[in-house]
């Protein structure tokens, strides 16, 4: 039927049903992101476990030295008291001391030596109770150091099950709710984007519209086969479309079929007028060849009609069309005999359609109609007979001349007005028509055709490429939803920006949910031993012996202190001995100890809309932004109970086969 110019669609057309259900009194545009529950993140770090202090060896030396070194005078002391001691029992036994003498000496020097020994001995218990009294609080902290881990695992656990509770509530929970829009929304107006940008958004349209049972129309007059994919969802899902790929099924297609002659003279004026004014910014008619206008060529194809005669609907642009070169001498009459086109009545009938005076206006504006409607010629002349199918498309083919898809595209845009014009009312939406390449038609074509779809109450998506003046007079007029999409020309993003308002802002994000946590988690351990000791000790000895003889034998003399011997007649002997020990000692031990633990925890959390293919960002609603929009996001702004509202969309129809995907209203969150 379409004779090889279809592409095939992509996977990412694949039909999917996400939970929920359509409702038929919505229009579903594309998708948000909403996370009702955040992202739990990592989960959390089990504590490590303290490591066993022990006493420093380096502490212990430090203890002995600093013993040693208190113990220095006892250790002196009693050293050199048994030097004297040693050195008197040598001096008695030598004889070079006198018993009396050497036995109280050597008892003195004894005890000091005993008195140092003590103290050395009490020195070293004392160190020995250090050493025990250091190795018992350290062993009380390691016990604290056990008590505060197993608390931190208990910690630990509750915070774990926390986060496997929430981990699963963030996997159960839908991520992907639809943005749509209330069918009283009488047109969607949609501004910019790429072809694949148009494809993505048509197929969101169409797709529920077509599965809540309602009927779809799509003319794409854009040359690039828009609707391909959304031609493959359809057939997946049990609709035989009909496709016209222009002008090739032309002879197939049977808009316009059934007008009287007035109402397709009407609709070919216009066309002509529309064609003649496409790309001069919507200039009202054509004022070309003898200055005439729509209506001179509405009257002068319904006389040729009416004298035509009504028997012939199949061929009637056929038969137009060789009238229109019979009015205009193109050929001699017998050619048009021989043709078959006409029979020689039509011919007369035709030869007094022009009144005196008047017969070369008819023939220049016969030459014009012929050389526009000459593409036509095909229209309805082989109907095929097909059942009703819901799903209507017919798009120009890029292979064909410009000027012929210029007739057909204002011919397809107004020939369906007309067709919506006698239709009655009906349910809002339940007949949508989707025109791609609106900016090709002219002001007056766009407004009558939103005129007749708003009388019928079916639903209008206009899709613009870019935004000539004729289009900025009535983007977004009435009540009409705009939707933009990728503007590469910098003046009609300008333009998009000032009329969304420069002070809303949106997200923007990939398609994959971007979730950024940041886990600080610091602990400090303290530990400070202190331990200090004093001693100070002073000692004084002093042993006096003083022993004297003497003997007179007429004369006095001295002798040395052992022995006199003289020749005086007297003797007498004195002595005198005097033993004085003192001594002092003075000792402090200062012990502090000081431990602590700290720990400081920050969790942080931020997640932001996806329906992109660029890194996150929040912005403002300006030029530069919607000129690098991705494909598939569309920004809407559309009138809703307190004011406008601006959303942005991805309508990329490959996210209702994500598992995360729901028909669902967001929680929390207005349509």
């Amino acid at each position: 039927m379409i004779r090889g110019a279809e592409p095939r669609a992509g996977p990412a057309t694949q039909a999917a049903r996400p939970r929920g259900r359509l409702r038929p009194d919505l229009i579903y545009l594309g998708w948000r992101q909403v996370l009702s529950e955040p992202d739990p993140g990592p989960p959390p770090v089990a504590p490590a476990a303290p490591e066993a202090d022990e006493v420093s060896p380096d502490w212990m030396a430090a203890q002995r030295r600093e013993h040693a070194r208190l113990a220095r005078p006892a250790r002196l002391a009693g050293v050199a008291a048994l030097a004297v001691s040693a050195a008197s029992s040598s001096a008695w036994l030598a004889g070079l001391l006198a018993g009396a003498l050497a036995l109280p000496v050597t008892l003195v020097a004894a005890g000091v030596a005993g008195y140092g020994g003590r103290r050395l001995w009490h020195g070293a218990r004392e160190l020995a109770a250090e050493f025990r009294a250091e190795e018992r609080r350290l062993a009380a902290f390691r016990d604290a150091q056990r008590r505060e881990h197993a608390a931190r695992l208990a910690e630990h656990d509750g915070r774990r099950r926390e986060w496997q509770e929430r981990t699963a509530a963030f996997k159960r929970q839908p991520l992907w709710y639809p943005v749509t829009l209330p069918t009283t929304v009488q047109r969607v107006d949609i501004a910019g984007g790429t072809l694949a940008g148009w494809s993505a958004l048509l197929t969101m349209i169409a797709a529920p519209r077509l599965a809540a049972g309602g009927e779809v129309t799509i003319v794409d007059l854009t040359e690039g086969g828009v609707a391909t994919d959304l031609l493959a969802v359809a057939r997946r899902s049990g609709i035989d479309p009909l496709v016209w790929v222009l002008p090739t099924d032309l002879p197939r297609l049977d808009i316009g079929a059934t007008f009287g002659p007035d109402l397709l003279a009407d609709v070919l004026a216009r066309t002509v007028s529309a064609a003649g004014t496409a790309g001069s910014a919507g200039a009202a008619a054509d004022t070309g060849g003898g200055g005439a206008d729509t209506a001179k060529d509405a009257a002068l194809l319904g006389r040729v009609l009416r004298a035509l005669g009504d028997n012939h609907a199949p061929s009637t642009m056929a038969k137009l069309a060789a009238a229109l070169r019979a009015l205009g001498q193109i050929g001699s009459p017998a050619d048009h005999l021989r043709s078959g086109a006409l029979t020689p009545e039509e011919l007369a009938n035709l030869g007094n359609l022009a009144g005196r005076g008047a017969e070369h206006l008819v023939v220049e504006r016969a030459w014009a109609l012929e050389a526009r409607l000459r593409v036509l010629e095909p229209l309805a002349t082989s109907p095929v007979v097909r059942p009703p199918s819901r799903l209507k498309v017919a798009w120009l083919d890029r292979r064909a001349a410009a000027v012929g898809n210029s007739v057909l595209a204002g011919y397809l845009a107004i020939a369906l007005t007309a067709v919506l014009r006698q239709a009655p009312p009906g349910t809002p939406w339940q007949q949508t028509l989707c025109l791609l390449g609106a900016e090709r038609l002219s002001a007056d074509a766009l407004d009558r055709l939103c005129d007749a779809a708003e009388m019928a109450r079916a639903g209008l998506v206009l899709a613009y490429r870019s935004i000539p003046a004729h289009v900025r007079e009535r983007l977004g007029r009435g009540d009409a939803a705009v939707g933009f999409m990728r503007l590469g020309n910098g003046e009609d993003a300008r333009f998009a920006a000032e009329q969304i308002g420069t002070e809303h802002r949106f997200v923007v994000s990939q398609l994959t949910d971007t979730i950024g946590v940041s886990v600080t988690d610091t602990g400090g351990v303290s530990y400070t031993s202190s331990v200090g000791t004093s001693d100070s000790i002073s000692e004084s000895a002093s042993v006096s012996l003083t022993a004297g003889r003497s003997r007179g034998r007429g004369k006095h003399s001295s002798f040395a202190p052992f022995a006199d011997f003289s020749g005086s007649a007297s003797s007498d002997a004195s002595s005198s001995a005097a033993i004085s020990d003192s001594s002092s000692l003075t000792a402090g031990i200062s012990t502090g100890t000081s431990w602590g633990w700290s720990t400081s925890r920050a969790v942080g959390a931020s997640d932001s809309l996806a329906v992109a293919a660029q890194r996150s960002r929040e912005s403002l609603v300006e030029q530069h932004e919607l000129q690098q929009l991705p494909p598939s996001a569309v920004l809407l702004c559309y009138p809703a109970p307190g004011g406008r509202r601006v959303v942005l969309a991805d309508a990329n129809p490959a996210i209702m086969t994500l598992p995360t995907a729901t028909l669902a209203s967001p929680p929390g969150l207005a349509r």
